[in-house]
């Protein structure tokens, strides 16, 4: 089914997922009425007063994400538990609810809650997976934004370094061959768009969604900040009180002391050569060149392929 089917009936479905199945909704207008938080292909995610619920990506494989699900369940205080104890069907897509939570303002990058995210990410690594749970899909997913890439712009003159970036990289990181780590408990796609206060809105920090967590290699959930840094979009600052931060709090993911970049090199340079794919084929869809940030990732991927991991 289309989104223009699929929005109206998750919108239902999250009013009465907040009232019980009254048939009269008390809450009135703003603030407390509907809101659409995303409305993307992987995911369409709708809010009415403390509830959220979020349909999960047609390709949503059932008995993996009702695994990582039952993960978030039995692991409070580090993810959000959700309302269920396993995903609906619903227009044909996955659907899952949740308490709502308040996330990280966009608008006040100075606030940031760069210690108390890396302390939970270090709780999470730290944490034994409570049940059998698929490989991290952090490699799949780059790889995918590679392959986007390869059929959306074939010749534009970015796509070549990003390409050649890609290459370099071990087959691990490029999701075609198994990571050397299989044991330990990762987010997969970490950003501070994953982190909520619940209860909203100063309770503690927690992270959200769990499409992408696993077993795997725990450098790669801090990919994103480290490829940043290194491209020069992340402030020093921010870097060494998020890694910082994350040492303090005994994260397996690089050692407790010394140079962190022989466990990050990898995960970094996959994650930019992700980014900047994705940046790529977002400006040639849109037919507008790249802006500043993407020609930083791009010139990134090219010093990448210069030298190789």
């Amino acid at each position: 089914m289309t989104t223009d089917h699929l929005l109206p009936a998750l919108t239902a479905r999250v009013r009465e997922t907040a009232h019980a199945g009254a048939p009269d909704c008390p809450c009135g207008a703003a603030p407390l009425a509907d809101a659409t938080l995303a409305d993307r292909p992987d995911a369409t995610v709708v809010r009415h007063a403390g509830i959220v619920a979020k349909a999960h990506a047609a390709d949503a494989d059932p008995a993996e994400l009702a695994l990582r699900v039952t993960v978030a369940a039995r692991l409070p205080g580090i993810l959000l538990p959700p309302l269920a104890p396993a995903p609906v069907a619903l227009h044909g897509r996955l659907v899952t609810s949740w308490p709502y939570g308040t996330p990280v303002d966009p608008d006040d990058p100075d606030a940031a809650p760069w210690e108390a995210a890396a302390t939970l990410l270090a709780r999470l690594h730290r944490t034994p997976a409570p049940t059998a749970v698929p490989p991290m899909r952090g490699p799949a997913k780059a790889a995918q934004a590679v392959a986007r890439l390869r059929t959306a712009a074939p010749h534009h003159p970015a796509t070549a370094p990003v390409l050649h970036a890609w290459a370099t990289l071990p087959a691990w990181a490029r999701g075609e061959a198994a990571m050397p780590d299989t044991t330990t408990l990762c987010h997969g796609d970490l950003h501070l768009g994953q982190f909520i206060r619940h209860p909203a809105p100063e309770g503690p920090w927690l992270l959200i969604d769990v499409d992408d967590l696993g077993t795997g290699v725990p450098a790669w959930d801090l990919a994103r900040p480290a490829a940043w840094y290194a491209c020069g979009l992340l402030p020093p600052d921010d870097w060494h009180r998020f890694l910082g931060a994350y040492r303090a709090a005994g994260g397996p993911a690089v050692p407790p002391h010394g140079d962190p970049w022989p466990a990050l090199d990898v995960p970094a340079r996959a994650l930019t050569a992700q980014t900047a794919a994705r940046a790529v084929a977002k400006a040639v869809a849109a037919d507008r060149p790249l802006d500043e940030v993407e020609r930083s990732l791009v010139d990134a991927c090219a010093r990448m392929a210069a030298v190789g991991p």
